[in-house]
């Protein structure tokens, strides 16, 4: 009887850790550290920079420092709050045949400032409600914590969660990694604009 009862508990034990496949840890990792390098790169991008330099634009059609501050807070808050909605559901991995990129593909193109993306209106610069770049980045610290905090713990099977965007279907996996690469192509986009002609010098 003894034996039955450990054979019935192994078995179910099993059952319940395999009913979720987390992550792996390469993965976990690789998350983790996108966002914290990338968030480090945009700190120190901007760190000590004037108003002027902060609010400066190249031309009247193209974004300050400021502006792309502003475009990965609101950006951010948007991507995450997509994952955290998709997260409430059953997952769907009857949706994975709609996903086209691998994760690096994702990475590579979202990070490359070769090719222009026009963004929604909602998460244009003007249009959102952050009143400073402080006020963007003390945004993007708290989502940015938020995330990893919730990456560096999940056992949820992230990639069974499908989530569609205008540009296509990402598991929510990936949806962490292109929030961190997301960041760096804006974070390239202001350091652009820090070398621009007449970029103040303080």
């Amino acid at each position: 009887m003894r034996k039955i009862f450990m054979v019935v508990s192994a078995f179910m034990f099993f059952s319940f850790v395999t009913a979720d496949t987390p992550i792996t840890d390469k993965e976990r990792k690789s998350a983790l550290d996108l966002l914290t390098s990338t968030q480090s790169t945009l700190e120190k991008s901007i760190e000590g920079l004037s108003d002027a330099q902060l609010n400066f634009k190249a031309n009247d059609s193209s974004w300050s420092v400021d502006g792309c501050v502003k475009h990965i807070a609101v950006s951010e808050k948007m991507l995450w709050g997509a994952v955290e909605q998709a997260l409430k559901q059953p997952a769907n991995p009857e949706k994975r045949a709609d996903i086209k990129v691998t994760d690096e593909q994702l990475v590579g193109f979202m990070e490359s400032r070769a090719t222009k993306v026009k963004t929604m209106d909602a998460m244009k610069p003007e249009n959102t409600s952050f009143k400073s770049t402080a006020e963007a980045l003390a945004s993007i610290k708290e989502s940015r914590k938020r995330i990893i905090d919730f990456v560096g713990s999940t056992q949820d099977d992230l990639r069974n969660y499908v989530i569609q965007l205008p540009f296509g279907s990402f598991d929510a996996y990936q949806m962490v990694l292109l929030i961190g690469a997301h960041s760096n192509r804006h974070t390239q986009q202001l350091e652009e604009v820090k070398t621009a002609a007449g970029f103040p010098a303080n």
